[in-house]
Protein backbone atom coordinates (compact mmCIF):
# COMPACT_ATOMS: atom_id res chain seq x y z
CA UNK A 1 0.00 0.00 0.00
CA UNK A 2 1.19 3.37 -0.57
CA UNK A 3 2.39 4.98 2.26
CA UNK A 4 0.91 8.15 1.57
CA UNK A 5 -2.63 6.73 1.52
CA UNK A 6 -2.07 5.33 4.54
CA UNK A 7 -1.10 8.55 5.99
CA UNK A 8 -4.05 10.51 4.37
CA UNK A 9 -6.45 7.77 5.35
CA UNK A 10 -5.53 7.97 9.38
CA UNK A 11 -5.07 11.46 9.34
CA UNK A 12 -8.42 12.51 9.33
CA UNK A 13 -9.18 10.27 12.65
CA UNK A 14 -6.61 11.40 14.22
CA UNK A 15 -7.24 14.78 14.07
CA UNK A 16 -10.96 14.14 15.19
CA UNK A 17 -9.51 12.15 17.73
CA UNK A 18 -7.60 14.69 19.37
CA UNK A 19 -10.62 17.44 18.88
CA UNK A 20 -13.36 14.95 20.85
CA UNK A 21 -10.62 13.08 23.67
CA UNK A 22 -10.87 17.71 24.64
CA UNK A 23 -14.07 16.29 26.16
CA UNK A 24 -12.68 13.61 28.01
CA UNK A 25 -12.95 14.68 31.61
CA UNK A 26 -11.26 11.74 33.19
CA UNK A 27 -8.69 11.26 30.68
CA UNK A 28 -9.00 7.40 29.39
CA UNK A 29 -5.82 5.36 29.48
CA UNK A 30 -3.97 5.64 25.73
CA UNK A 31 -3.72 1.85 25.92
CA UNK A 32 -7.78 1.97 26.70
CA UNK A 33 -7.85 4.90 23.75
CA UNK A 34 -6.02 2.37 21.03
CA UNK A 35 -7.70 -0.89 22.07
CA UNK A 36 -11.41 0.56 21.34
CA UNK A 37 -9.79 2.12 18.40
CA UNK A 38 -8.47 -1.25 16.79
CA UNK A 39 -11.88 -2.62 17.70
CA UNK A 40 -13.98 0.15 15.59
CA UNK A 41 -11.04 -0.91 13.07
CA UNK A 42 -12.00 -5.00 13.32
CA UNK A 43 -16.02 -4.45 13.57
CA UNK A 44 -15.50 -2.78 9.86
CA UNK A 45 -14.73 -5.81 8.11
CA UNK A 46 -17.73 -7.63 9.25
CA UNK A 47 -20.14 -4.40 9.00
CA UNK A 48 -18.84 -4.63 5.09
CA UNK A 49 -19.49 -8.33 4.37
CA UNK A 50 -23.01 -7.83 5.69
CA UNK A 51 -23.42 -4.82 3.28
CA UNK A 52 -21.50 -6.96 0.75
CA UNK A 53 -24.95 -9.35 1.02
CA UNK A 54 -26.99 -6.88 1.41
CA UNK A 55 -25.75 -5.55 -2.25
CA UNK A 56 -26.74 -8.76 -3.66
CA UNK A 57 -30.44 -8.12 -2.80
CA UNK A 58 -30.46 -4.64 -4.15
CA UNK A 59 -28.52 -6.06 -7.79
CA UNK A 60 -31.73 -8.53 -7.34
CA UNK A 61 -34.28 -5.65 -7.17
CA UNK A 62 -32.86 -3.31 -9.91
CA UNK A 63 -32.38 -6.32 -12.42
CA UNK A 64 -36.41 -7.37 -11.81
CA UNK A 65 -37.07 -3.77 -12.45
CA UNK A 66 -39.38 -2.85 -9.94
CA UNK A 67 -41.90 -0.34 -10.45
CA UNK A 68 -40.64 3.20 -9.90
CA UNK A 69 -42.40 4.00 -6.50
CA UNK A 70 -41.24 0.84 -5.39
CA UNK A 71 -37.61 1.56 -6.63
CA UNK A 72 -37.57 4.57 -4.82
CA UNK A 73 -39.40 3.16 -1.35
CA UNK A 74 -36.81 0.77 -1.82
CA UNK A 75 -34.07 2.66 -2.07
CA UNK A 76 -34.41 4.89 0.83
CA UNK A 77 -35.23 1.43 2.52
CA UNK A 78 -32.16 0.48 1.37
CA UNK A 79 -29.56 3.50 2.88
CA UNK A 80 -31.91 2.56 6.19
CA UNK A 81 -30.79 -0.64 6.32
CA UNK A 82 -26.75 0.29 5.34
CA UNK A 83 -26.95 2.71 8.03
CA UNK A 84 -28.53 0.70 10.39
CA UNK A 85 -26.09 -2.24 10.29
CA UNK A 86 -22.74 0.35 10.58
CA UNK A 87 -24.48 1.52 13.42
CA UNK A 88 -25.52 -1.62 15.06
CA UNK A 89 -21.97 -2.96 14.68
CA UNK A 90 -20.12 0.19 15.83
CA UNK A 91 -22.10 0.03 19.11
CA UNK A 92 -21.54 -3.99 19.57
CA UNK A 93 -17.68 -3.17 18.92
CA UNK A 94 -17.88 -0.52 21.60
CA UNK A 95 -20.15 -2.25 24.44
CA UNK A 96 -17.96 -5.62 23.83
CA UNK A 97 -14.63 -3.71 24.37
CA UNK A 98 -15.53 -1.51 27.42
CA UNK A 99 -18.77 -2.13 28.91
CA UNK A 100 -17.09 -4.55 32.02
CA UNK A 101 -13.62 -2.25 31.71
CA UNK A 102 -12.79 -0.34 35.08
CA UNK A 103 -12.06 2.16 32.97
CA UNK A 104 -15.85 2.54 32.02
CA UNK A 105 -16.81 4.11 35.12
CA UNK A 106 -18.98 7.10 34.36
CA UNK A 107 -21.38 7.83 31.53
CA UNK A 108 -19.75 10.15 29.81
CA UNK A 109 -17.35 7.64 28.73
CA UNK A 110 -19.88 5.91 26.54
CA UNK A 111 -19.97 8.98 24.19
CA UNK A 112 -16.05 8.72 24.55
CA UNK A 113 -15.76 5.12 22.99
CA UNK A 114 -18.27 5.18 20.79
CA UNK A 115 -17.12 8.07 19.29
CA UNK A 116 -13.28 6.22 19.22
CA UNK A 117 -14.85 3.06 17.72
CA UNK A 118 -16.34 5.06 14.89
CA UNK A 119 -13.05 6.85 14.00
CA UNK A 120 -11.39 3.14 13.54
CA UNK A 121 -14.52 2.79 11.97
CA UNK A 122 -14.17 5.26 9.12
CA UNK A 123 -10.42 4.85 9.38
CA UNK A 124 -10.74 1.42 7.37
CA UNK A 125 -13.13 3.36 5.02
CA UNK A 126 -11.01 5.85 4.82
CA UNK A 127 -8.22 3.31 3.31
CA UNK A 128 -10.45 1.54 1.63
CA UNK A 129 -12.08 4.52 -0.81
CA UNK A 130 -7.89 6.05 -0.99
CA UNK A 131 -6.49 2.82 -1.70
CA UNK A 132 -9.59 2.39 -4.49
CA UNK A 133 -8.48 5.77 -6.18
CA UNK A 134 -5.14 4.78 -6.22
CA UNK A 135 -5.81 1.29 -8.29
CA UNK A 136 -7.53 3.36 -10.52
CA UNK A 137 -4.32 5.90 -11.08
CA UNK A 138 -6.03 8.77 -9.68
CA UNK A 139 -3.76 11.88 -9.25
CA UNK A 140 -2.64 12.70 -5.72
CA UNK A 141 -4.26 15.90 -5.70
CA UNK A 142 -7.78 14.32 -6.00
CA UNK A 143 -6.55 11.79 -3.76
CA UNK A 144 -5.88 14.57 -1.04
CA UNK A 145 -9.44 16.56 -2.29
CA UNK A 146 -11.12 13.24 -0.90
CA UNK A 147 -9.46 13.41 2.50
CA UNK A 148 -10.51 16.49 2.74
CA UNK A 149 -14.00 16.04 1.48
CA UNK A 150 -14.08 12.47 4.23
CA UNK A 151 -12.74 14.20 6.95
CA UNK A 152 -15.78 16.81 7.09
CA UNK A 153 -18.07 14.35 5.39
CA UNK A 154 -18.36 10.15 6.25
CA UNK A 155 -15.44 10.48 9.14
CA UNK A 156 -17.84 13.40 11.10
CA UNK A 157 -20.89 11.59 10.29
CA UNK A 158 -19.05 8.51 11.96
CA UNK A 159 -18.24 10.55 14.79
CA UNK A 160 -21.69 12.10 15.28
CA UNK A 161 -23.92 9.26 14.88
CA UNK A 162 -22.03 7.16 17.20
CA UNK A 163 -21.65 10.25 19.79
CA UNK A 164 -25.39 10.06 19.41
CA UNK A 165 -25.85 6.64 20.28
CA UNK A 166 -23.33 7.28 23.19
CA UNK A 167 -25.47 9.71 24.74
CA UNK A 168 -28.09 7.63 24.85
CA UNK A 169 -26.32 4.90 26.32
CA UNK A 170 -25.47 7.47 28.83
CA UNK A 171 -29.07 8.14 29.39
CA UNK A 172 -29.86 5.02 29.91
CA UNK A 173 -26.76 4.32 32.34
CA UNK A 174 -28.15 7.26 34.16
CA UNK A 175 -32.16 6.31 34.09
CA UNK A 176 -31.66 2.67 34.76
CA UNK A 177 -33.18 1.79 31.21
CA UNK A 178 -30.47 0.64 29.48
CA UNK A 179 -31.97 -1.19 26.81
CA UNK A 180 -34.99 1.17 25.75
CA UNK A 181 -32.15 4.53 25.62
CA UNK A 182 -29.65 2.13 23.39
CA UNK A 183 -32.32 1.14 21.14
CA UNK A 184 -33.42 5.00 20.76
CA UNK A 185 -29.68 5.86 20.33
CA UNK A 186 -29.41 3.65 17.56
CA UNK A 187 -32.77 4.42 15.87
CA UNK A 188 -31.49 8.61 16.10
CA UNK A 189 -27.86 7.42 15.06
CA UNK A 190 -29.05 5.19 11.68
CA UNK A 191 -31.09 8.15 11.07
CA UNK A 192 -28.47 10.43 10.46
CA UNK A 193 -25.98 8.45 8.70
CA UNK A 194 -29.15 7.90 6.34
CA UNK A 195 -30.08 10.92 5.74
CA UNK A 196 -26.50 11.95 5.11
CA UNK A 197 -26.03 9.40 2.38
CA UNK A 198 -29.19 10.47 0.87
CA UNK A 199 -28.53 14.07 0.68
CA UNK A 200 -24.62 13.01 -0.40
CA UNK A 201 -26.45 10.67 -3.42
CA UNK A 202 -29.48 13.67 -4.17
CA UNK A 203 -27.39 16.46 -4.23
CA UNK A 204 -24.35 14.95 -5.81
CA UNK A 205 -22.48 18.05 -6.86
CA UNK A 206 -23.41 20.15 -3.84
CA UNK A 207 -21.51 18.93 -0.84
CA UNK A 208 -22.71 21.94 1.41
CA UNK A 209 -25.89 20.37 1.84
CA UNK A 210 -24.68 17.19 3.29
CA UNK A 211 -22.17 19.44 5.44
CA UNK A 212 -24.49 21.75 6.95
CA UNK A 213 -26.60 18.55 8.25
CA UNK A 214 -23.63 17.96 9.89
CA UNK A 215 -22.54 21.29 11.48
CA UNK A 216 -26.31 21.52 12.61
CA UNK A 217 -25.71 17.79 14.51
CA UNK A 218 -22.36 18.72 15.86
CA UNK A 219 -24.20 21.82 18.33
CA UNK A 220 -26.41 18.82 19.51
CA UNK A 221 -23.65 16.93 20.21
CA UNK A 222 -21.53 19.13 21.87
CA UNK A 223 -24.34 20.21 23.78
CA UNK A 224 -24.69 16.83 24.95
CA UNK A 225 -21.65 16.04 26.58
CA UNK A 226 -21.79 19.25 28.19
CA UNK A 227 -25.34 18.20 29.76
CA UNK A 228 -23.17 14.94 30.81
CA UNK A 229 -20.25 16.92 32.34
CA UNK A 230 -23.06 18.61 34.71
CA UNK A 231 -24.83 15.45 35.25
CA UNK A 232 -21.47 13.92 36.26
CA UNK A 233 -20.57 17.48 38.41
CA UNK A 234 -23.83 17.44 40.45
CA UNK A 235 -23.71 13.74 41.25
CA UNK A 236 -20.23 14.20 42.88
Amino acid sequence: MNILVLILGILPGFVWLLFYLREDIDHEPKKEIFYVFLAGSGITFIALGFEYLLSDAAKWVSVNQCQPQACALWSVLFLFILAAIEEFFKFSAAFLAVSRSKYFDIPLDAMIYMIVVALGFATVENIGALSGQLRQGTLVSDIVSTTMLRFVGATLLHTLSSATVGYYWARGIIKGRLFGFIALGLLAGTLLHAFFNFLVIKYEDAVIYPVILLVIVAFFVINDFEKLKINEATTN
